[in-house]
């Protein structure tokens, strides 16, 4: 975040003479405590100060790059997940790519008849059963998709960081959000490369406070 040239005096002020009241920085400043309020709370939010009842503010020696990784590193997958888009095993490529254009999404889901995710439908899938001459409406999906245990997958409560690491990783463009039960995995939602760019477009922006 970029601070205003009046926040960059606070913050000086208690790096040298920190911890000190929000009462002797106004008094630093020739300033109420009231005009001081708001910049002292968007600095004590942001992480550069932190304050102490009774004591006062003192800085925390962090800096803005630093700041900003401790917030990336609180994000969690059920944060930005979206709704899954999911298919049937035995559905058509043809159907399936009707499915991937009309939800406008790039990787579907494949589950069994108990729901459970037993595969993932990429484009590149769908383009490679599409060369030749193939009826794409009788090659169900069950044979082109990735299966399991080939499947890279993440849970709600997964740090967002760790899942963008494995979509750099398989080069992929989307993970399953899944849900663990006795019989397998329950799709509860995807998370795509364009869940990862809002993350970084809310942190880059202050939203995330």
């Amino acid at each position: 975040m970029e601070l205003s040239s009046r926040q960059e005096q606070i913050i000086q002020i208690v790096k040298e003479r920190g911890p000190i009241t929000g009462e002797n920085i106004a008094d630093q400043l020739s300033l109420t405590r009231a005009t001081l309020r708001p910049d002292l709370a968007i600095l004590t939010m942001a992480g550069f100060l932190d304050a102490r009842p009774r004591v006062g503010y003192f800085f925390t020696g962090k800096t803005g790059s630093e700041l900003l990784t401790e917030k990336l590193k609180k994000f969690k997958v059920h944060e930005y997940q979206a709704l899954p888009v999911v298919v049937a095993e035995d559905v058509s490529a043809y159907d399936a790519i009707c499915t991937m254009f009309l939800e406008d999404v790039g990787t579907l889901f494949v589950t069994n008849k108990q729901s459970l995710l037993v595969g993932v439908l990429s484009r590149k899938d769908l383009l490679r059963a599409s060369i030749g001459n193939q009826d794409l409406t009788s090659v169900p999906v069950h044979i082109i998709m990735t299966r399991m245990p080939n499947i890279s997958i993440c849970e709600k409560e997964d740090l967002l960081l760790d899942a963008a690491q494995k979509l750099i990783e398989k080069q992929i463009d989307a993970l399953p959000v899944i849900k663990p039960v006795e019989e397998g995995y329950e799709v509860v939602g995807r998370l795509t490369k364009t869940s990862i760019t809002k993350a970084l477009v809310e942190l880059g922006t202050d939203q995330h406070l």
